[in-house]
C-alpha cells in the first residue's frame, strides 16, 4: 500500500515538473524570453504554408475538372477564303499547303497558283509550335474541336480550335482566319497538368521555300526581322545553312521573305522575344520564341501570336501594323518612294496598264523638273560656246597651272557661267530617281504586269512582266543608244581622260541595265527620250546666241 502511494506521488511530481517548470523558470528568469520578431516570423511562415497548401488543393481540384482529353488521328482540313486556300493538319495545326488565289506562279493563263507552302516547306511544319524545344506536332497528341474546316465568304471570320497534350501540358490553339486578310490570329492556352512547377518556352514557326523568289539580286530569299523598328535580314545561304542567325530584343515580327512574298510571325508582346533563322535544304525557316514563363501545377497561361502568309502589299500590311509594312524596304528615300507609288497607282486607275502608267509618271516627273533641267542645258550650252576660248587659255598657260585656272575662272565670270550649275539639277533629281528605283523594284503590282506582251508582229513574249528583265534586251540597248545621243549633244569635257570615260558610260549603263527589271528600264528610256527632246529645244533657242559668242573679240 505504501509502495502505491509513493508511485502516485512520483507521477504527480513528474507532471508538475513537466508542465510547470517552464512557467516557474520564466517567472524566476531562469529561461530566456522568446524574441517577439522571431515569433512573428514563425507565425507568418506558418500562415504562408497554410495558404500554399490551400492553393495546391484548389489547383488540384481545378485540374481534376478539366475535360478528358481524347486524341484523334491527324487529318488534313481546308480553310477556303476569297484570298487563299489553306490546308492544315490537325495533328498539331501545321500547314500542308497555302495557295494564293490572286497570284500565279508563271505568266501563262493556265499557270498554277502561287503556293507558299509546297511539299518541301510542309515537311518542316510551318505554323507549328515548338514547346520546350520539342516539336509539338510530332511529340504531342492532338484533337480538333468543332468545325471540320472553314469556308469563308467576304467579310466573314472563322476559328479552328485544336487541343493537345505535350509533355504534361494541356495546349489549346485557337486559330482565327479572315476572308479579307492574309493575317491569321492565334490564342495559345497552356495548362500545367503535372504535379511539379515547370518552366515553359513556346516558339511559333514559319517557313518559305527558295522557289518563292526568282533568285536574282533583285528578288532573293532571306530571313528578316524587325528589332525595335529597325529591319535586319540575312540572305547568305552559307550562314543560314550552318550557324543560322539569332537575335533578341523588341521583335515586332520575323520570318522568311522574298521581294514579293512574306511568311511572318508577329508576337503579341514584342518585348524579350528571340528570333532564330536557318535554312534547311532549300527551305528558309524562322522561329519566334516567347520569354520563358513558370507554371505551377494546374496554373494556366495564355499567349497571343499572329501570322502573315501572303503577298507584300503595302496597304494590306499597314492595316496590320506600321512595323509589318517595313518588310517592304524603300531605302533612304522612302517618303519619296511612297509618293511615287501613290502616283503610279493613280495613273494605273485611268489607263489600266502599268507600263503606260510608268510613262505617264515619267512625263509628270520630267515636267516638274523641266525648269531645273533647262538651266542645266543652258549652262552646258554656254560651256560649249566657251570651249574655243578655254582651249586657247589652256594652250597659252599649259606650263602655269595656277595662272591657267585664274584665267579660266575669269572667263566664267565674264560670261556669267557657273560650271557647277549643270550638276546641281542632276543632284536634286537623284533622290527622285532612287525613290522611283525602290518603288518599282519592290511593288508587287508590277509582278507579272504586262506592258507590251508580245513583240509586235510576232508571238514572242516581250515585256510581259515589268518586274523581270527584258528577255530580248531591246529596251536596255535602245536606252544605251539614247544615252550616247545625249552625250553627243552635250559639250565634251576639256580633259581628254574625262572624254574617254564619258565615251564608255553609255556602254557601261547598257550592260548594267541588261538585268534590271524592265519597268525601271522603261522609265529610264522614256526619261532619256524626253531629255533629248528638251535638249534639242534648248539648242534651237540658243543657236543664234551661240553664233554671237563665236564672233566676240575674246574668241578670236
Amino acid at each position: 500500500m505504501q509502495d502505491n502511494k509513493n508511485l502516485i506521488l512520483a507521477i504527480v511530481l513528474c507532471l508538475i515538473i513537466l508542465f510547470g517548470w517552464g512557467h516557474v523558470a520564466e517567472y524566476m528568469g531562469w529561461a530566456p524570453k522568446p524574441d517577439p520578431a522571431q515569433m512573428a516570423q514563425r507565425e507568418e511562415a506558418a500562415r504562408k504554408e497554410a495558404e500554399k497548401a490551400e492553393a495546391r488543393k484548389a489547383e488540384a481540384a481545378r485540374t481534376a475538372t478539366l475535360p478528358t482529353f481524347t486524341p484523334s488521328a491527324g487529318r488534313d482540313i481546308t480553310v477556303a477564303s476569297p484570298l487563299y486556300e489553306a490546308v492544315l493538319h490537325t495533328g498539331g495545326g501545321t500547314l500542308r499547303s497555302f495557295r494564293l488565289r490572286k497570284y500565279q506562279a508563271g505568266l501563262a493563263p493556265d499557270s498554277p497558283l502561287v503556293n507558299l507552302v509546297d511539299e518541301r516547306t510542309a515537311a518542316v511544319a510551318p505554323l507549328g509550335l515548338v514547346i520546350n524545344s520539342q516539336p509539338s506536332w510530332s511529340t504531342g497528341q492532338w484533337a480538333l474541336e468543332g468545325a471540320d474546316g472553314l469556308k469563308l465568304d467576304a467579310g466573314q471570320q472563322g476559328t479552328l480550335r485544336l487541343t493537345g497534350m505535350v509533355d504534361n501540358l494541356r495546349v489549346t490553339r485557337e486559330l482565327t482566319f479572315s476572308a479579307d486578310s492574309y493575317l491569321i490570329r492565334e490564342k495559345i492556352r497552356l495548362i500545367n497538368t503535372g504535379d511539379q512547377a515547370r518552366s515553359v518556352r513556346v516558339a511559333a514557326t514559319s517557313a518559305l521555300d527558295a522557289s518563292n523568289a526568282s533568285g536574282s539580286q533583285y528578288d532573293s530569299m532571306r530571313v528578316a526581322w524587325d528589332d525595335d523598328g529597325s529591319v535586319d535580314e540575312e540572305s547568305s545561304s552559307k550562314t543560314l545553312g550552318t550557324t543560322g542567325v539569332q537575335a533578341s530584343g523588341k521583335i515586332y515580327w520575323a520570318g522568311p521573305m522574298s521581294t514579293y512574298f512574306l511568311a511572318a510571325v508577329i508576337p503579341g508582346n514584342p518585348d524579350g522575344v528571340t528570333v532564330k533563322g536557318l535554312m534547311q535544304n532549300t527551305v528558309y525557316r524562322a522561329a519566334v520564341e516567347e520569354p520563358e514563363c513558370l507554371l505551377a501545377p494546374g496554373e494556366e497561361r495564355e499567349l497571343s501570336v499572329s501570322y502573315w502568309f501572303g503577298p507584300k502589299v503595302r496597304s494590306e500590311l499597314t492595316a496590320v501594323s506600321d512595323q509589318l509594312a517595313l518588310s517592304i524596304q524603300l531605302g533612304f528615300f522612302s517618303i519619296i518612294a511612297k509618293g511615287l507609288l501613290w502616283l503610279l497607282e493613280f495613273f494605273y486607275g485611268f489607263v489600266h496598264n502599268w507600263g503606260v502608267a510608268i510613262i505617264f509618271l515619267t512625263l509628270l516627273i520630267k515636267a516638274v523638273f523641266w525648269p531645273l533641267t533647262a538651266k542645266s542645258y543652258a549652262s552646258m550650252e554656254k560651256m560649249k560656246q566657251l570651249q574655243p576660248m578655254m582651249l586657247a587659255i589652256r594652250e597659252k598657260y599649259k606650263n602655269n597651272k595656277e595662272e591657267m585656272n585664274k584665267e579660266v575662272m575669269a572667263l566664267y565670270k565674264t560670261y556669267g557661267v557657273n560650271p557647277a550649275s549643270g550638276c546641281v539639277p542632276i543632284l536634286i533629281q537623284l533622290p527622285v530617281f532612287f525613290g522611283l528605283y525602290q518603288a518599282l523594284l519592290t511593288s508587287i503590282a508590277l509582278r507579272h504586269a504586262s506592258f507590251i506582251t508580245y513583240l509586235p508582229g510576232t508571238d514572242i513574249l516581250w515585256l510581259a512582266d515589268l518586274s523581270a528583265k527584258d528577255p530580248l534586251y531591246i529596251t536596255p540597248i535602245i536606252m544605251g543608244v539614247t544615252m550616247f545621243l545625249q552625250q553627243r549633244m552635250s559639250p565634251p569635257p576639256a580633259d581628254p581622260m574625262q572624254q574617254k570615260i564619258m565615251l564608255f558610260l553609255p556602254l557601261i549603263f547598257t550592260v548594267l541595265f541588261l538585268n534590271f527589271p524592265s519597268g525601271l528600264v522603261l522609265y529610264w528610256l522614256v526619261n532619256n527620250i524626253l531629255s533629248i527632246f528638251q535638249q534639242w529645244l534648248m539648242m534651237r533657242k540658243t543657236k543664234t546666241g551661240g553664233k554671237a559668242h563665236q564672233g566676240t573679240p575674246a574668241a578670236k
